[in-house]
């Protein structure tokens, strides 16, 4: 089961970035006085009465076009700029914060929000959903916190009156909106092994996945970006289900566009959380690039299993090194992931794609194995008898036994003299010590130091 995910949703500088900023616990969104400050989406992790969700932080809808003439209210182009964040945010998110300014008032922009809001609110069992909360920010005097009764007028419900930089009455606000949470049904329990296609814009992965299930689920184009929402497709991989989940492609920050590519990037990110394997395709003629490591960063920050997809490999001039010269240019750039496997591939003409379910379900396999008490403190005993950690301030990290407390994944608890004196290099040298013993191929593995009581 997933976090729910919150979108912040308002014209420019009402408050948003800062509500972010508050509900996050941190600074990360830029606050400025100018509209428009935030130009790139934020996601966070935030928690309120030991409820965890993901809150999403966006740009304001401007009516303004740069340096062109301004857009009228009325404007199809400024409508159009309303409609991609407002229906996206709604059909995305499992709650909305509708965010206006209560020194303002009531404008025409949230008159259109509030319109396109409501009218994509779909009903469910005597529920509309996603709930969408009008917050009242800027509400920093009672006389302001007794104004915040006009916007009843927007038709959303009751008004949430609050201060987002003092951050007074976001309580009851948080109340009732983790409360939405659980009234949303439960899903249904889903076996399958959940694989997820990830990877920049346009290196092929809704070729790929056209290939994978042997007809046309996705529309294929040349054109980045054409793959707006995580597609699900189910299949059966001889007696195994399947989910594979089909994303929109991942650009680096600051290239990502406003509206409808905004929320790709968190339908992707969602994806990776969802899945068990993540298939992180690259572009075999572009090579690999920042951007991939930045969506290899986001697959290892969520403890997935990986496959790494070099696509459009027929299109590359080979001789007998190129593979393995290209190999070891990728470990290189994925140091921090050495433990992920390569498969060449061309969705094209279908090379060696019958390889790729297989792969992805040893992967998962891997990441499912558990090991016993005593096969675990065989490898430790070993490493530490081979490498005993250096030591520090005359001390040395003395590890006593270690037992693995789960899997989904890996996870490995150590009990120790003294946890600070694990350091990260030589945590690294006891995963691989453990890998080369026992594989997890494809998955990361988490060690965790206890002193002993």
């Amino acid at each position: 089961m997933t976090k729910p995910v919150v979108a912040l949703v308002g014209r420019p500088n009402v408050g948003k970035s800062t509500l972010f900023n508050r509900l996050a616990g941190e600074r990360l969104a830029i606050v400025d006085e100018v509209p428009g400050t935030t130009r790139d989406r934020l996601a966070s992790e935030a928690l309120w009465n030991g409820v965890p969700f993901t809150i999403v932080d966006t740009g304001g809808i401007d009516p303004s076009t740069g340096g062109k003439e301004p857009l009228s209210v009325g404007s199809a182009e400024y409508i159009r700029q309303i409609q991609n964040q407002a229906e996206i945010a709604i059909q995305e998110a499992d709650a909305v914060l509708f965010v206006v300014d209560a020194a303002s008032g009531v404008t025409p922009a949230d008159r259109e929000v509030a319109q396109i809001l409501r009218r994509n609110q779909r009903e469910n069992e005597g529920r509309l959903e996603p709930p969408v909360f009008l917050v009242v920010n800027k509400c920093d005097s009672p006389e302001l916190r007794d104004q915040a009764i006009e916007f009843y007028e927007l038709g959303m419900g009751e008004p949430y009156p609050i201060s987002a930089i003092h951050g007074t009455q976001t309580g009851d606000l948080l109340d009732a909106l983790v409360s939405s949470f659980a009234e949303r049904a439960d899903e249904g329990e889903d076996d399958s092994v959940k694989i997820a296609i990830v990877g920049k814009p346009n290196v092929g992965k809704s070729s790929l996945l056209n290939v994978l299930v042997g007809e046309e689920r996705a529309i294929v184009s040349p054109i980045a970006g054409t793959t707006r929402d995580a597609v699900d497709t189910h299949l059966d991989f001889g007696d195994i289900p399947i989910t594979l989940i089909d994303t929109a492609g991942i650009r680096r920050r600051g290239r990502i566009l406003p509206g409808v590519e905004k929320f790709s990037v968190l339908r992707s990110m969602r994806a990776i959380e969802r899945a068990d394997v993540a298939l992180l395709v690259i572009d075999a003629i572009s090579g690999i690039s920042a951007q991939d490591t930045h969506i290899a960063g986001f697959i290892l920050e969520a403890w997935k299993s990986a496959v790494v997809l070099v696509n459009k490999w027929d299109a590359i001039s080979k001789d007998n090194t190129t593979m393995s010269i290209y190999t070891r240019r990728l470990r290189e750039e994925l140091n921090f992931m050495d433990y992920i496997p390569i498969l060449f591939i061309s969705a094209k003409t279908g090379q060696r794609v019958d390889q790729v379910l297989p792969l992805a379900l040893r992967v998962q396999e891997e990441r499912l194995v558990r090991l016993t008490t005593s096969q675990l403190n065989r490898v430790l005993q070993k490493a530490q008898d081979e490498h005993p950690a250096p030591a520090h301030a005359g001390r040395a990290l003395r590890m006593y036994y270690g037992t693995q407390v789960r899997s989904d994944p890996p996870t490995f608890l150590i009990y120790v003299n003294d946890p600070s004196l694990g350091h990260f290099t030589y945590l690294r040298y006891l995963d691989n010590r453990i890998r080369k013993e026992y594989g997890f191929l494809g998955t990361p593995i988490r060690i965790i130091m206890r002193p002993r009581r």
